[in-house]
């Protein structure tokens, strides 16, 4: 795709439907220098990873266009405006002092003799320790404990119980413009610093995220691919809370824009 078919066919599809740069911006929430730097395929401008593909994917939901189609444009065109990897003039290794092959060879059998003695070792105490589970397993258990008990007799947990302890929160984040970011994941602070405006930052946490900044309009968040909207006002400074169940919500059924 030649450079600046896409950003010709998505400003005309814009002014086709009589609308603003502003219009788009207030609607899916997008800053409007990120839309202009869109049709002027400035990608220098943009954050990349998974943001610069959501910035595509609401403006074709917010203008009618197929989503798919629109993605596949943005990613030949900034596919092939990418700067190719510089390779670094080859580097000649000296060659190893002769000492050193005698000296591997060396800690080669010292590994391999105690991998010997260190497996006869723990053979030992795994048989021993087998031994004692079988002796402990006779005592059997009454049939009406059983009957309270649904996990006595090896049965699964329930699979809304195995669902809730595979979730796993995977944060990320960045900003349209410079500003304040405090993170903290399960209860432990894992950031707290100025984020430059398109860095971007991935955390991870078991059960729960706690973000404050000044200014949640100038924020950018993507939790597991889902799109995080704060209802703060621009300017507003305050705290959100993202937990596992705000996941299982948002697999529940499409994010509004």
């Amino acid at each position: 795709m030649a450079k600046g078919t896409f950003g010709e066919r998505l400003k005309r599809e814009r002014e086709l439907r009589e609308v603003t740069v502003k219009e788009i911006a207030s609607a899916t929430r997008i800053a409007p220098k990120f839309l202009e730097a869109l049709e002027n395929e400035d990608w220098n401008k943009l954050p990349g990873g998974v943001f610069g593909r959501g910035f595509v994917r609401s403006i074709a939901r917010y203008l009618g266009l197929s989503e798919e189609n629109l993605l596949s444009d943005y990613d030949l065109a900034r596919g092939e405006t990418s700067a190719p990897v510089l390779q670094k003039p080859e580097e000649r290794i000296p060659s190893p002092p002769k000492w050193i092959p005698a000296l591997a060879v060396v800690v080669l059998i010292a590994a391999l003799v105690g991998m010997v003695f260190g497996g006869r070792y723990a053979w030992r105490r795994y048989a021993a320790h087998r031994a004692a589970k079988k002796a402990s397993a006779v005592v059997s258990i009454p049939s009406s404990d059983a009957a309270q008990n649904p996990f006595v007799n090896g049965s699964p947990p329930p699979p809304a119980i195995a669902t809730q302890r595979s979730l796993a929160l995977d944060l990320s984040v960045a900003a349209s413009a410079a500003t304040r970011v405090k993170i903290a994941a399960d209860g432990l602070v894992v950031y707290d610093a100025d984020l430059p405006a398109g860095q971007n930052l991935h955390f991870s946490a078991n059960d729960r995220f706690a973000v404050t900044a000044p200014d949640f309009f100038a924020l950018l968040l993507d939790l597991n691919g889902q799109k995080v909207m704060p209802a703060h006002a621009p300017g507003s400074s305050s705290t959100i809370s993202l937990t596992s169940k705000d996941l299982r919500q948002a697999a529940g059924g499409p994010t509004q824009p």
